[in-house]
């Protein structure tokens, strides 16, 4: 039977959730389905899938659309504008909410299913929050209590025993999905031909420029390696990215093309991918890097890289903020890694069964 499916979220502007649900919602359609991406903020990088619409929610210009000053005029705004598209096109049989802010009015707007899908560690995001002020930990946590009560959807076991362990919020219910991945367009995208791309040896980082992905430790790292290769560092804030690493004295060493909607032949031609995050959630660029091949060394934060990393892969886990093992194991992996032909979390992510598995609910 054919289902009207509704995803919210922030923006389609960059970043893990956004192509997670890209992917998921290109499924849905693939599938049969009637899919509706509900964008709380006017804006979009990406290329959207055949058979997916659009609704930007709010007027060009709006932001801060959770602030305690905006809110319910914002939920009342969110409210009227699904109200309109059901009256239009139908009932919507199934509502996925991602990211703080969308959540934020989502869990207030009153509709129903609702599934709000958690992309990363709640607890370790508080902490960075807190570092950054009282009033940046205020509005985190404001959102995280709103998930009080509701559905929710984890992206890897470790977020679901996070919650459940802590107890900081209590949800009605709560189930691991993992990310899906269109394993195939994967691949296909990677063989497509970019002249930017270096053609002497490379690692690289795929990655927004946060303080989560840990920048710092992967500069320090680059400087005490044993190897002299180049870092590629897909980003979208080049000037901070080249800002950093003239800091940490790499700028000689690092090559900052920017954002790229496609960045799978940037893997695909590496020599390994690093990720040098302090938390995640699953992330997306080891299971993307090792789709098409290329070896991967990631610090061993919560959550998702050891479910990803496991069997011999897991050698190239190091402890978080290491720069010195990191250095040591990029080294290693260059040098000699385990054979990539069966990766044991590729068969869990395969887009098409991952959608069946949200349509279940």
């Amino acid at each position: 039977m054919k289902k009207k499916i509704a995803i919210a979220i922030d923006s389609l502007t960059g970043g893990g959730a956004e192509k997670v649900m890209l992917t998921l919602a290109s499924d849905f359609a693939k599938l049969g389905h009637d899919v509706h991406i509900l964008i709380m903020l006017n804006e979009c990088l990406h290329e959207i899938p055949k058979g997916i619409t659009l609704h930007y929610c709010f007027a060009s210009g709006e932001n801060k659309l959770d602030s305690l000053t905006k809110l319910n005029s914002s939920v009342i705004k969110l409210k009227d504008k699904i109200h309109s598209l059901e009256e239009k096109n139908g009932k919507f049989d199934l509502f996925l909410s991602n990211l703080d802010m969308t959540n934020m009015l989502m869990t207030r707007v009153n509709v129903s299913p609702l599934y709000c899908v958690i992309h990363s560690t709640i607890e370790e995001s508080l902490k960075r929050q807190m570092q950054l002020g009282p009033l940046a930990y205020f509005r985190m946590l404001r959102a995280v209590k709103c998930l009080d009560g509701q559905n929710l959807i984890t992206v890897s076991k470790g977020i679901e025993t996070e919650i459940l362990t802590k107890k900081r919020i209590r949800p009605k219910s709560i189930t691991t999905i993992y990310n899906p991945f269109d394993l195939n367009d994967i691949v296909e995208k990677s063989k497509e031909i970019n002249k930017e791309i270096p053609s002497e040896d490379y690692i690289i980082h795929v990655g927004r420029f946060a303080k989560s992905k840990r920048h710092d430790i992967l500069f320090k790292s680059l400087k005490l390696m044993n190897n002299n290769i180049k870092l590629v560092l897909l980003c979208k804030n080049r000037k901070k990215a080249i800002k950093s690493a003239k800091k940490y004295g790499v700028i000689d060493r690092v090559i900052i093309p920017g954002f790229q909607k496609n960045p799978y032949p940037w893997i695909n031609k590496a020599k390994l991918l690093v990720l040098s995050s302090d938390y995640e959630g699953l992330p997306t660029v080891l299971i993307e890097s090792l789709t098409v091949n290329t070896p991967v060394v990631s610090t061993d934060c919560h959550y998702g890289p050891n479910e990803i990393m496991t069997g011999e892969l897991a050698e190239f886990l190091v402890p978080i903020r290491d720069p010195d093992n990191l250095a040591h194991t990029i080294d290693k992996a260059i040098n000699c890694y385990p054979n990539l032909d069966n990766i044991d979390i590729l068969d869990k992510v395969v887009s098409s069964t991952v959608a069946k598995q949200y349509l279940k609910l």
